[in-house]
């Protein structure tokens, strides 16, 4: 499921509540791509780190635990920058999905 989200200025980010099938299969590019440089880093650095360990085999696994909670991480960082659910809908999906938006905290449009 997808929501709208948007700032002040009006800029729009579509974005994927739940699973991140992009980080599954692809670990930290995704989010590369979205331009969150911090998490990137934590994916590749983990990525790197459990694979020495592992001697290259278990270097997916970041990725895989990942996926279960990164589209949930980003979104609360957009919240944190200024970003609000474009209507009730986006709010009412992002409260079922358990990210935290306070009552009427959204974009009128």
């Amino acid at each position: 499921m997808k929501v709208r989200l948007m700032n002040s200025e009006g800029e729009q980010k579509r974005v994927e509540v739940g699973f991140s099938w992009t980080t599954f299969f692809f670990g930290f590019i995704p989010a590369l791509v979205r331009g969150d440089l911090k998490w990137a880093s934590v994916l590749f650095i983990s990525a790197v780190i459990v694979g020495v360990f592992t001697l290259g085999f278990g270097a997916w696994l970041p990725g895989i635990l990942f996926s279960f909670t990164y589209n949930k991480i980003y979104i609360k960082d957009l919240i944190d920058k200024g970003y609000k659910p474009a209507n009730d809908a986006d709010r009412d999906a992002l409260e079922r999905r358990g990210v935290f938006v306070k009552e009427r905290d959204y974009v009128d449009q």
